[in-house]
C-alpha cells in the first residue's frame, strides 16, 4: 500500500481509541512531569511492571524541583527492580537543567525538550505531542511496527532510514488532537498490532486501508535484523553473613550498573574449594557454607551466569559496608542481577 494512505490513520483511530484505550495512569493529567516520568519508565519495561512504580515514585518525588534535589540512593532505591538505572539518573540530570535553565518550569518547544539529557527523538515528541498537543510524532517499536505492516514496507525496522521516514510521514496526517493521536497509535502498536504475536487484524480500525491486512502479509511485518548472540559472562557471587549483616559494596560510577550497590563477585564459576581460597586471599575467615545457587541475569546484550555461595563468617571484614536485611530492603539499591540472591535470604 502507498505511504498516502497514512492520510486516513487520524479518522481511523481517534474514535477506535476514545472507546478501546485502556485506563493508564499517567493518560489522566496532561502535566508534562508525570508524562515524562511515565516515557521514560516504560522504556524496555512492561505496563503492568510501572504502575506500581509510578505511583509510588511520585509520592516521594512529587515534582521538578524535588527531584532535582533528590539524594541519589533514595532515586537508585525507588527504581530498584526496573533496570536501566541510566534512565533515573538522566532523569535528575534533566531536573537539574529545568530548575537551572528553565526556572522550573518544564520547556514547552520541542528542541528544548530534545536537549534534555536523557530524552531522545521519541520521548521529546511524546512529551510535546501529549501535554502541548504538538504536531511532534512519537516513533518507538510499536508505531514502527504499525506503519510497516499498513505501508509494507521491508525495511528493516532496525534502519535509521525507517525511523526518520515514519516521523515526517506521520508528522503531515497530525489533526488537531495531537495528543490523543499520539497515543492513539501507540496503544494500536501495543494491543491490536502488538508484538511478539499475531495482530488481531480483524480488531484493527485501520484493516479497510492496511496493506498487511488487505494482501494477507500482516505477519511479514516489520523485517527484522538476525539477532546477534549475547556475550556470555561467567561470575562467582559471594553472599557473606556476619551476626545478621550481609556484606556489600559499591559499583564505581560509570559503566554498567553505575553506582548501585551489590554483593562481592569474581570472574569465572568457581568451584567451592576456589571460593574459599578467594575468601582466605581476602583476609575472611568463613565459618560456614550455607547453600549454593546458580542464576543467571539477561541485559540487553550480555548474559551472566552466576554462582552464588552463601557464606556465615567468623568476623565481619574486608572493604565491605555491613548491612542488615533490613537496611538493604529500606535503603540499598540492588539490581536485580543481585537482589535474586537477596530475596533468597
Amino acid at each position: 500500500m502507498a505511504w498516502s494512505e497514512l492520510k486516513n490513520l487520524p479518522e481511523a483511530l481517534l474514535p477506535w481509541y476514545e472507546a478501546s484505550k485502556r485506563d493508564l495512569p499517567w493518560r489522566k493529567t496532561k502535566e508534562p512531569y508525570p508524562v515524562w516520568l511515565s516515557e521514560i519508565m516504560l522504556q524496555q519495561t512492561r505496563v503492568e511492571a510501572v504502575k506500581g512504580y509510578f505511583h509510588r515514585f511520585l509520592q516521594e518525588i512529587p515534582d521538578i524541583a524535588a527531584l532535582a534535589n533528590c539524594d541519589d540512593e533514595i532515586l537508585h532505591k525507588l527504581w530498584e527492580g526496573l533496570g536501566y538505572y541510566s534512565r533515573v539518573r538522566n532523569l535528575k540530570k534533566a531536573a537539574q537543567v529545568i530548575v537551572n535553565q528553565h526556572g522550573g518550569v518544564f520547556p514547552r518547544e520541542y528542541a528544548a525538550v530534545r536537549a534534555l539529557p536523557g530524552i531522545g527523538d521519541y520521548t521529546a515528541g511524546a512529551i510535546c505531542s501529549i501535554c502541548y498537543d504538538l504536531p511532534t510524532p512519537a516513533v518507538d517499536g510499536n508505531v514502527l511496527r504499525v506503519i510497516s505492516r499498513l505501508t509494507e514496507d521491508a525495511t528493516p525496522i532496525d534502519q535509521p532510514a525507517l525511523k526518520n521516514r515514519v516521523r515526517e510521514e506521520l508528522a503531515k496526517v497530525y489533526s488537531v488532537r495531537a495528543g490523543d493521536f499520539t497515543q492513539a497509535l501507540m496503544e494500536l502498536g501495543a494491543t491490536v498490532c502488538g508484538p511478539n504475536r499475531k495482530p488481531d487484524c480483524e480488531q484493527c480500525p485501520c484493516r479497510n486501508f492496511c496493506g498487511g491486512y488487505l494482501h494477507g502479509t500482516a505477519e511479514q511485518f516489520p523485517v527484522r535484523p538476525e539477532k546477534k548472540g549475547r556475550k556470555q559472562e561467567n561470575m562467582t557471587v559471594l553472599i557473606l553473613s556476619c551476626d545478621g549483616s550481609y556484606a556489600l559494596r559499591k559499583r564505581g560510577n560509570s559503566g554498567l550498573l553505575a553506582g548501585l550497590w551489590e554483593f562481592p563477585h569474581v570472574p569465572g564459576k568457581l568451584e567451592t574449594g576456589d571460593a574459599l581460597a578467594v575468601l582466605e586471599s581476602m583476609g575472611l575467615k568463613p565459618k560456614d557454607l550455607r547453600r549454593q545457587a546458580d542464576k543467571k541475569h539477561i541485559f540487553t546484550h550480555i548474559q551472566w551466569n552466576m554462582r552464588g555461595y552463601y557464606l556465615e563468617l567468623s568476623e565481619p571484614g574486608g572493604d565491605f559496608s555491613w548491612l542488615t536485611a533490613e537496611e538493604i530492603r529500606q535503603s540499598a539499591a540492588l539490581p536485580t542481577a543481585f537482589r535474586q540472591f537477596f530475596d533468597e535470604i
